[in-house]
């Protein structure tokens, strides 16, 4: 199990690298949608991974009512780590236009599934 969530960090980071965003837009609906997670948890969890220093506080208040998985988060950093260097790496031979409509159809998929999706 904790390859599959190196796995989404990987996707993860390499979507950030790529696109430029942030881990919840894709950590958020994985944790819910494919882990089954509620969104307090995921919203935690997706706080946790990116700590260092940019949501402690954030991460310390789910943290401390027993909404943030740690164990989880310390995986998926990993993979967010590394998955980070290949999307910027992608990203960066991609050119302008083309990227533009990438991210436009990758955040319009992620919208469609979280008002529609279960």
């Amino acid at each position: 199990m904790w390859s599959l969530y190196l796995i989404f960090g990987l996707f993860a980071g390499i979507c950030g690298g790529l696109f430029g965003i942030g881990g919840g837009s894709i950590l958020i609906p994985i944790f819910v949608y494919l882990l089954g997670f509620t969104q307090h948890q995921a919203q935690g969890t997706t706080l946790a991974i990116m700590v260092p220093p940019i949501g402690l506080l954030a991460a310390l208040r789910y943290y401390w009512q027993g909404n943030v998985k740690l164990s989880i988060a310390l995986f998926v950093c990993v993979g967010f780590f590394i998955g980070g260097l290949f999307g910027a790496e992608i990203a960066n031979r991609i050119n302008e236009p083309l990227l533009k409509k990438f991210f436009g159809v990758f955040l319009l998929l992620v919208s469609l599934k979280m008002m529609f999706g279960k």
